[in-house]
């Protein structure tokens, strides 16, 4: 049988590859499920650091949802379809948005539909020149349902949004680069590379510090600013007894190029953590 999701580690950087080509890499319900399963075994893997999605073949990353599987869920009925389709496929991008290491899509073709929107949810992405974008949900009469109709506002602003989800529309790298869907598009044979030295910048940084970096972000930036602030505080509260940071402070000292355990090791100061945690709690009632 073959894989819905190839999988390999290189240099502490799992690539994750969706392997549909013959279907330009739709997601059918068990595609998305292998993913989420090996987000799950990748999220405790200490020796992975960061993760790279792209899809197999030269024409897509994703062309979006399986079409004709979605269509048998919505003979059933909305609440089967509500189920099997639209909550299978929002868990999945709220999954990539809120991973605790760094995702970064490869876009190496079409992202149309559920495609695009898993690279609205990731953290980062670089795409190919050949790649090509789309919000064409409009064209079947529904509405996007993987959090298109409220990462893309978020991301490209309201009325550039609606013009994409209204018309459905195909659009081009560069202009998903100027609506921030995208970090950065580069040629076609130079995508991979990109992709894992993007990666290389990141991961020779405290993991621990780039988990906190992710989770005040993805949870902060749909709050207020003094909600968000609050996130942030709380994720440096976390950072705050680990070794990690202890030894970045020391490097930076002793003008030497630090190093990172890898993993959340804390230095024992439980009088310090209850202080911290009581200085949060007067920070969230505003004393």
């Amino acid at each position: 049988m073959t894989e819905l999701v190839l999988s390999e580690t290189r240099d502490r950087v799992a690539i994750l590859t969706l392997n549909r080509p013959e279907k330009l890499n739709a997601l059918n319900y068990a595609l998305i499920d292998r993913l989420l399963s090996l987000l799950d075994l990748i999220e405790t893997d200490d020796g992975v650091r960061a993760v790279i999605l792209t899809g197999a073949g030269e024409r897509a990353f994703s062309a979006g949802a399986d079409i004709h599987e979605f269509s048998l869920s919505v003979a059933e009925g909305a609440d089967v379809a509500l189920r099997d389709f639209v909550a299978r496929g929002q868990r999945l991008t709220a999954r990539l948005e809120a991973f605790r290491k760094p995702v970064i899509a490869a876009v190496n073709g079409l992202a149309f539909g559920g495609g695009c929107e898993i690279t609205e949810a990731v953290p980062l992405a670089v795409a190919s020149d050949r790649a090509l974008f789309a919000k064409p949900e409009i064209n079947l009469a529904m509405p996007p349902t993987f959090g298109g109709t409220q990462r893309l506002p978020r991301l490209a602003g309201r009325k550039r949004a609606l013009e994409l989800l209204l018309t459905g529309e195909a659009f081009s790298p560069h202009r998903a680069l100027e609506f921030g869907i995208v970090n950065k598009v580069v040629p076609h044979a130079e995508l991979m590379p990109e992709a894992h030295d993007l990666a290389r910048r990141i991961i020779g940084h405290s993991p621990a510090a780039v988990a906190a970096i992710l989770t005040s972000v993805a949870r902060g930036i749909n709050h207020s600013i003094a909600e968000g602030l609050l996130v942030e505080a709380e994720q440096f509260a976390r950072m705050a007894p680990t070794t990690d940071l202890r030894e970045g402070l020391s490097a930076w000292i002793e003008r030497r190029k630090p190093t990172f355990d890898g993993t959340w090791t804390h230095v024992t100061r439980p009088a310090e953590t209850r202080r911290a945690a009581q200085q949060l709690d007067r920070m969230a009632s505003g004393g």
